[in-house]
């Protein structure tokens, strides 16, 4: 299970990365099609909608920590922690708690489901 969990923060953490979340390709690699996130704001997000809207963002550096991995079944985890977005000209820093739902297909995982919670 160490080995999943150091993959799936791998996956995870692509995410976060300003040339991953540029590259749409690369987008759908980690991002099942039937994907959909609760953001932080309330809004509910598509696959194509986080595309897009990744696309015209000003990025911030994130930060990983916490992260923990459940197992709810052999090709379906749940991954959650704490995310930290560093503070630039643009945007505040802000302190989330973050969960992910990961799937196994064709031999690769992909993430089904996101959600933001903003911490005060």
């Amino acid at each position: 299970m160490m080995d999943l969990a150091a993959h799936l923060l791998d996956l995870e953490t692509r995410l976060h990365r300003q040339d991953v979340r540029a590259d749409a390709a690369a987008l759908r690699e980690l991002i099942a099609e039937d994907f959909f996130e609760f953001g932080v704001s309330g809004t509910v997000w598509t696959r194509e909608a986080v595309i897009e809207a990744l696309r015209g963002e000003s990025f911030s550096p994130r930060e990983v920590t916490d992260f923990r991995l459940t197992l709810l079944a052999d090709d379906v985890a749940l991954v959650t922690y704490r995310g930290h977005r560093f503070a630039t000209p643009e945007r505040p820093a802000s302190d989330s708690l973050r969960s992910s739902i990961w799937r196994l297909r064709d031999g690769r995982w992909q993430m089904r489901f996101h959600q933001g919670t903003l911490l005060s």
